[in-house]
């Protein structure tokens, strides 16, 4: 394989529909009270992608020099771990996709505040600043907070909170309490893949020493969280739409809840860690059938 086809697997471009999520959420709102632009759409998207490749790349590097990326692991082959790109090469990559990261992230800023809020771009500076932090410190260094059971903290924060709350406030320069509901449903169904992931990987990460939910709360009790963070998607998403009920298109995304549903009854019934390989995907995408049902919700 080339340097160039090893660096997009790494990219691992298939987590990208589930990061844009919360962008897409976030802009349904904002069309719902026509604060909405395509620049700042566009801008916002490339950001997230960027924030999101970015993470790929150090989780690659960061489980890859630790040694967590084994034999033993279930899910794909990691480039590191192949072999197929050098540590060395993979540190520079980081340096560079966080260099591209910041920059669009600053035109993103300068698209929605231009000069006058100052407060505002500051706060979203800094907010560029921590997400770019966020990526790599889960799995990089020793203080990596993936290995003591805090991603699922990170993620429902960068991915659900930020993004769609925060996309809002570009759009409209203003902060709207409501949004924090759809926001913790992105959230929440992040958590839920990421815990997936962590569910697959328990004994290989308990034996690397990546100590993750997975891994402190055991193969009974991950299950119960998982039904919950489900459920807790499912339920601030419909409080969002009664509480700001306009038409009964708004609650188009219901028909998202139904491969969720499904997948709860596999995840029950599952005995094999391997067989929530394919159930990552699942998830990943029904979040990302949520959320343009949702816009569809706000555009009919």
């Amino acid at each position: 394989m080339s340097k160039t086809k090893a660096f997009i697997s790494a990219a691992r471009l298939r987590t990208l529909p589930l990061s844009v999520s919360g962008i897409i959420v976030g802009s349904a709102i904002a069309i719902h009270y026509d604060y909405f632009n395509a620049i700042i759409f566009v801008l916002a998207l490339l950001t997230t992608i960027c924030f999101q490749v970015l993470s790929n790349f150090a989780n690659d590097y960061g489980d890859g020099v630790k040694g967590t990326d084994n034999e033993e692991r279930i899910g794909p082959k990691r480039a590191l771990q192949s072999g197929e790109i050098l540590a060395n090469e993979m540190r520079r990559a980081l340096v560079v996709t966080s260099i591209i990261s910041l920059l669009i992230a600053v035109l993103l800023i300068y698209a929605s505040f231009g000069k006058e809020n100052f407060l505002y771009s500051t706060i979203f500076f800094i907010l560029g600043i921590a997400s770019i932090v966020a990526a790599i410190k889960y799995t990089v260094g020793k203080s990596a907070y993936g290995y003591y059971g805090f991603g699922d903290v990170f993620v429902f924060l960068f991915f659900g909170l930020v993004s769609v709350s925060g996309v809002y406030v570009l759009y409209a320069q203003q902060f709207n309490y409501l949004t924090l509901l759809p926001a913790c449903s992105i959230g929440f169904f992040s958590v839920a893949v990421l815990n997936l992931n962590n569910m697959r990987d328990r004994l290989s990460d308990t034996n690397a020493g990546k100590h993750t939910l997975a891994v402190k709360l055991g193969a009974k009790k991950i299950k119960i969280y998982h039904y919950a963070v489900i459920a807790l998607g499912i339920l601030t998403s419909l409080i969002y739409s009664f509480l700001n009920f306009t038409s009964v298109f708004e609650f188009f995304y219901i028909f998202a809840f139904v491969p969720f549903i499904i997948h709860l009854k596999k995840v029950k019934q599952n005995t094999q860690l391997e067989e929530l390989d394919p159930e990552l995907k699942k998830v990943a995408l029904s979040t990302f059938l949520y959320a343009i049902l949702f816009l569809i919700g706000q555009i009919i």
